[in-house]
């Protein structure tokens, strides 16, 4: 039995990709899932390390949840670790948002977040060291305009982790959320991301290496007391007056 093994969702590029490498470099197996299974493979073939395995899995299905999470314990033996890092960015206007983006939205950013916590519970409580870290937003902080969806979404996200830490602390599960502000990833365009930076605190906007850090210390036994925790990686972005 691998004592310490992750589960990344949105594992296929950029941040979700940096988590899982970074969990690896810090002795974790992982299973680097998404629904870009094709990409999440090539990406895990690139690494050429037999204990980072990808796993396609669309969050919004509890039946998808259910069968990689048995995958994923048959090939590790365990399951110590979630990081539920599967998102989507929607924006539009109030006026032009419809019902089915708008549930799109909270189905992948906050439902598919509490169907991935419910399918692993059971190994978790099982587990040593058991943590959960949900990938929140500065948009759950501070409103963004033309991001109803996704912005409401991110706050039924927080409040969330915030009752699931709440309920899953006694069984001595950790469960904590990173915010990250504006980050270079295929999420944001070019133009955006020059936009963001030239505005930002420090002149640059993060990068997905930093995300990852944050991730690895709240899942790490350097943070064994923290639980219910909001970590903003946000360079500043939410002390900001714009």
């Amino acid at each position: 039995m691998t004592e310490r093994v992750a589960l990344v969702t949105g594992a296929a590029g950029g941040q979700g990709w940096a988590i899982a490498k970074r969990l690896r470099a810090q002795g974790y197996s992982v299973a680097a899932c998404d629904l870009r299974a094709d990409d999440a493979a090539a990406a895990a073939a690139d690494l050429g390390d037999e204990g980072v395995i990808a796993y396609g899995l669309d969050v919004t299905s509890a039946e998808q949840w259910d069968a990689t999470v048995r995958q994923v314990v048959d090939r590790f033996g365990s399951l110590s670790t979630l990081v539920n890092n599967a998102g989507v960015l929607h924006r539009t206007s109030l006026a032009d948002e419809t019902a089915e983006a708008f549930e799109n939205s909270w189905r992948v950013n906050c439902l598919g977040v509490f169907l991935g916590m419910r399918a692993c519970l059971d190994h978790l409580r099982s587990a040593e060291h058991a943590s959960i870290v949900n990938i929140c937003s500065t948009g759950a902080i501070r409103p963004f305009p033309q991001h109803c969806a996704y912005g409401s979404a991110k706050w039924a996200l927080r409040g969330l982790t915030q009752a699931a830490a709440a309920e899953l602390g006694p069984s001595g599960i950790r469960v904590n959320a990173v915010f990250p502000g504006p980050i270079a990833t295929s999420m944001l365009d070019e133009a955006t991301q020059t936009r963001l930076a030239a505005t930002a605190m420090f002149g640059r906007i993060g990068q997905p290496t930093e995300i990852a850090d944050a991730v690895a210390f709240l899942v790490s036994e350097a943070a064994s007391f923290i639980t219910g925790s909001e970590l903003v990686v946000d360079g500043g972005q939410c002390l900001q007056i714009k």
